[in-house]
């Protein structure tokens, strides 16, 4: 029999985890001994015995066999919260590929201990009668402080020790020395830091509609039953999806168990977490990246001791380590920033899964243009599938227009504003109504489009647009097929023939310009850079501080502002033309949740769609709302060219110090897959390719892809090219993989 090894880490601190040893598994614990279990390994040059966790399991050592020590024995306890951490970060490195560190480190995302926060108070010693007394003997002496300080505890037989320090003057040496003298005394109590900080919790509770009360007792009645499953919630916009969320949680918590609430923005936790502190009041917090260590660390603690019910927060806040987990709610589950961009490249949707499964938890996915994965599973039964399709009380979807660019350039429009937009605007400012104006920057990757006829230079062989390059390159990253870029239009001849260029500082400029009067608040990268600038800027719109908000798509995701009747959609063509087979489905979601910002208090909503391509099915559909249209069409282009969700891809990126070296381990990689698994059983091996940044940092990057319609297929392609790199291994060549990418490469 084969002689397995565990490598196993004796303390799980954040920062220590890079630190594995190898023990040897015994024949007769093969079976007990997985990674998240808790084991008795002998330590150290005495032997000493500790309690380690196994984070891996190989049939390789780096060591001599003969030197490594056995394992005493599995932990009776069984599987601990950490250990379940562990299990995870175990399947997060079995399924996406990275290291055994970085797996770990995702999912024990606290670095280090933190110190606790110490809460102070003096308590009077004595009666208040001899406290009065000593106040005056202090004063007789000309000790104004010490007087102070003990009048002050005369009435009161406890204080805040800062209110001591900072409202009554009194220094840290003069409360030490009243303490020795037996007047008072200090006592010190540790509490956990709070990053939530509100006061109001006056709620209007809404009455349910039948199709959200179905949804709560559809999930709840089949989590009663025995079968969690994953439930797959689809309401347009405004259709009240948040108040479904609140009473499944309601009643998950009243059941005695904790809930993870994912949204896929840190700029959605103010008003999400506003909604859940209302109902739940400190039973709530958050976790996300604007947290100091120290209030990370205390979330986590307050996790796992009990103190908190439900985490809201984006998607490493997956990863807090509740003991009781009833539900993972995973709201507008089709956004890009669920997949992490660093290794492991894992997505929420399938982490939240796996994490429910290991729990026994149900999981709830919620949008208004679900994503293509979601819906095809559920369409195959594999998700239980609701629809709400109307607004609660007399909320109406809004009147959608669309602007033709191409048209507004032939007439001698040249501003920013299409005239339908520029006139609603006007009417907006008049009758005191709020405008948004959404700038789809999203996934700019230097397309090339004619400004007169609204043509768009395409691959012949990938159908996706082709990405500029600085010099004068017309790419496809999919296939690496190249052109010149033409001087005119290959289809009207037009010289118009260039790439978009605006952003939100020059929407700001131009609405200022036309719009002298006008109260502007912007809404992008450069803007919330500090902390709690979300909260502020969002905050003063919501309470109508600004007449117009402008930004990028952070803006048009889960926010409910009442008081917006107008929104409008600069450049739609931006996210449909980039290099991406997922270019239509990006752009529909896009309007879609855009449009579904206006009219959502009791006046009706408008919205303004400017495109350049105003037939293109995604543009057309997202007018309707019609999810249902557009995942015919796109769904059926997926079928034929084989591209997630109907088969799966892996992209492997290589990044090279020397460009012919990062093509020779690329051409290595795709002749050892075609020659070990071969093209006959599905799999579809493309490339390598220069990637769409071919040079970054000087490291020059190639991709090469690899599509099958069975996921497992990927994973053992992975795992061979894992093995290959480890046998060529180079210091100056790093390797990623990316499992059905949201982005090209």
């Amino acid at each position: 029999m084969t002689e397995r090894y565990a490598d196993v880490i004796i303390d799980i601190a954040h920062e220590k985890v890079d630190k594995v040893f190898q023990y040897k598994i015994p024949t007769g614990l093969a079976q007990a001994v997985y990674p998240g279990v808790r084991v008795h390994v002998p330590f150290g040059r005495g032997n000493q015995e500790k309690v380690g966790y196994v984070v891996d399991i190989s049939e390789e050592t780096d060591y001599p066999a003969e030197k490594i020590k056995a394992v005493l024995g599995v932990d009776e306890k069984g599987m601990s919260v950490e250990g379940r951490q562990i299990q995870i970060a175990y399947w997060l490195k079995s399924q996406y590929g990275s290291t055994t560190i970085a797996a770990l480190k995702t999912v024990l995302p606290v670095r280090q201990k933190q110190k606790p926060l110490e809460k102070k108070k003096v308590l009077r010693c004595l009666s208040a009668a001899q406290t009065a007394q000593a106040a005056v003997e202090c004063a007789k002496k000309h000790q104004r402080a010490k007087a102070r300080m003990l009048a002050a505890l005369e009435t009161e037989e406890e204080l805040p020790y800062e209110l001591v320090r900072q409202k009554l003057n009194v220094a840290a040496s003069t409360l030490q020395a009243l303490e020795k003298q037996g007047y008072l005394t200090i006592e010190k109590e540790s509490c956990y830091r709070n990053p939530v900080r509100m006061t109001d919790r006056q709620e209007n509770r809404p009455v349910l509609n039948p199709a959200q009360q179905k949804v709560i007792d559809g999930v709840m009645g089949s989590y009663r039953e025995g079968h969690p499953g994953v439930h797959l919630v689809h309401g347009v916009t405004g259709s009240g999806k948040t108040e479904v969320y609140l009473g499944i949680i309601e009643q998950m918590i009243a059941m005695g168990k904790q809930a993870v609430m994912l949204i896929p923005e840190i700029a959605l936790t103010y008003q999400t977490l506003l909604r859940f502190y209302k109902r739940f009041g400190d039973r709530v917090s958050v976790m996300n990246s604007t947290l100091s260590a120290g209030e990370k660390y205390d979330q986590i603690e307050r996790a796992k001791s009990g103190e908190i019910d439900v985490i809201i927060g984006p998607r490493s806040a997956l990863f807090t380590p509740f003991p009781n987990l009833g539900v993972i709610v995973m709201d507008e589950e089709h956004e890009n920033s669920y997949k992490s961009e660093t290794s492991p490249k894992y997505h929420a949707r399938e982490t939240a899964i796996y994490i429910a499964s290991l729990c026994g938890a149900s999981v709830v996915l919620g949008s208004a243009t679900p994503s293509l994965e979601a819906y095809y599973r559920a369409s195959l039964g594999q998700y239980q599938l609701y629809e709400m399709r109307e607004r609660p009380g007399n909320s109406v979807l809004p009147v959608v227009h669309i602007t033709d660019l191409r048209k507004e350039l032939k007439e001698g429009n040249r501003s920013i504003f299409g005239r339908k937009l520029r006139s609603l605007m006007e009417e907006r400012l008049f009758q005191k109504e709020q405008t948004i104006l959404f700038l789809n920057r999203r996934g700019y990757a230097g397309f090339v489009s004619c400004r007169a006829c609204g043509h768009v230079m395409k691959c012949p062989h990938c159908d996706v647009s082709l990405s500029e390059h600085r010099n004068g390159t017309l790419t496809c990253h999919y296939c690496g097929y190249q052109e010149r870029k033409p001087e005119k239009c290959p289809t009207c001849a037009s010289p118009y023939l260039m790439g978009f260029k605006a952003g939100t500082e020059q929407v700001e400029e131009a609405i200022h310009r036309e719009f002298p009067g006008a109260r502007v608040l912007r809404m992008d990268a450069d803007t919330t850079r500090k902390k709690e600038s979300y909260e502020k800027i969002l905050s003063a719109f919501a309470d109508e501080e600004a007449d117009i908000l402008v930004g990028t798509q952070m803006i048009v995701k889960g926010h409910d502002f009442p008081g917006v009747t107008l929104v409008g959609v600069l450049a739609a063509d931006l996210s449909l033309n980039r290099s991406d087979y997922r270019a239509g489905e990006r752009t529909f979601q896009l309007l879609t949740q855009a449009a579904g910002r206006a009219g959502r208090g009791e006046r009706p909503g408008e919205v303004v769609i400017q495109t350049y391509q105003p037939e293109h099915y995604s543009v057309v559909y997202a007018a309707k709302q019609d999810y249902g249209g557009f995942y015919g069409e796109e769904i059926a282009y997926r079928e034929l060219l084989g591209y997630p969700p109907v088969e799966h891809m892996l992209a492997v990126l290589i990044a090279s110090r020397v460009q012919e070296e990062g093509e020779k381990l690329g051409e290595q990689m795709a002749e050892l897959i075609r020659k070990e698994m071969g093209e006959a059983g599905g799999l579809r091996v493309i490339g390598p390719a220069q990637a769409s940044i071919g040079k970054l940092s000087d490291w020059y990057r190639h991709t090469l892809y690899l599509r099958h319609g069975n996921y497992q297929v990927l994973v053992e392609v992975k795992d061979k090219l894992e093995r290959f790199c480890k046998e060529h291994e180079q210091r100056e060549q790093t390797v990623q993989f990316d499992f059905d990418p949201m982005n090209t490469y």
